[in-house]
């Protein structure tokens, strides 16, 4: 384990505060990127659920559930990579591979930050319950299926997917159909932002065998993404229809659209930096549906 660098004449920092702050960039509380894309798929179905009016209850149950996930989700993420993220130039200064972190600690923030979570679940109704252990193994897997299949972004997706079933028991005590639809559109969503990501570290991922979408498309990448984006858009208008909303879930569509095109004119060169604001500017696309969702309610319904 490093010890912290000092310079001349200052004092060591705590060890306390050392362990806090390679802790904390362990679970990426410093890029909170990872608990918006978690948080708005969440979000849509708590309001679809509760009509407009969910539960603040369980709204704050879901939203710490969330925090607490995505984090565990970020140390059990690097305990699994932890012989490839010092070959990856974006990941190398991660606490496990820059010897920060003990991959036994990082299991124990794992389990610590999961057990939090389940503790949380046990508010609500015993269907949700049952659910959460569905996310508990899904969390657990994706992080390995990088090294068996081109497509564990699907994994991914159905992590931070599982939460709108979660919330449609939570508050209705059912998944109704158009429930499963938002769940694959979150599903499509992940494959989207993550061959977004991936494609930042695509050659160093060539390199040290690491499999991915962005590996998987190729030169198609940004026609799959397209294609995918499209057909995320259909299934969020469908399920609009389904649900009964109007002209102002609709708008937030048409915004969420536009922000789609100006993440193909980010990636248009597959410049790495370019790949990664397309990536960070999906937490807007989520936010731009949530926000006409949210609207529609509070002003047409």
């Amino acid at each position: 384990m490093k010890l912290p660098e000092t310079h001349v004449g200052q004092r060591p920092a705590p060890f306390w505060r050392d362990r806090l702050n390679a802790y904390s960039r362990l679970i990426r509380l410093n890029r909170p990127i990872g608990i918006f894309l978690l948080m708005w798929p969440a979000l849509w179905a708590l309001w679809l659920a509760g009509e407009g009016d969910p539960p603040w209850t369980v709204v704050a149950i879901f939203v710490a559930g969330v925090v607490l996930m995505r984090s565990a989700g970020c140390a059990i993420n690097d305990f699994a990579d932890r012989d490839f993220d010092g070959h990856v130039t974006r990941t190398r200064a991660r606490p496990i591979a820059a010897g920060e972190v003990s991959p036994a600690e990082a299991v124990g923030v794992f389990a610590l930050l999961s057990l939090l979570a389940f503790a949380l679940v046990l508010f609500l109704n015993w269907q949700t319950i049952a659910l959460s252990v569905v996310a508990l193994v899904l969390a657990v897997v994706y992080p390995f299926m990088k090294r068996f299949t081109h497509l564990p972004q699907l994994f991914l997706g159905a992590a931070f997917g599982w939460a709108i079933p979660m919330a449609f028991t939570a508050i209705t005590g059912e998944i109704p159909a158009f429930a499963w639809l938002l769940f694959v559109a979150t599903l499509i969503w992940a494959l989207i932002y993550d061959t977004q990501y991936a494609m930042v570290d695509r050659d160093d991922d060539l390199k040290i065998g690491i499999k991915s979408t962005a590996i998987l498309f190729g030169r198609h990448d940004r026609l799959a993404i397209a294609l995918l984006q499209l057909l995320m858009l259909a299934l969020l208008v469908l399920i609009g229809q389904w649900a009964g909303l109007g002209v102002v879930y609709f708008a937030g569509l048409v915004v969420a659209a536009a922000l789609a095109l100006y993440q193909q004119y980010l990636t248009w060169h597959r410049v790495p930096s370019d790949c990664f604001k397309a990536f960070l500017n999906n937490n807007y696309f989520g936010m731009a549906i949530f926000v006409g969702l949210a609207l529609d309610y509070l002003l047409v319904g």
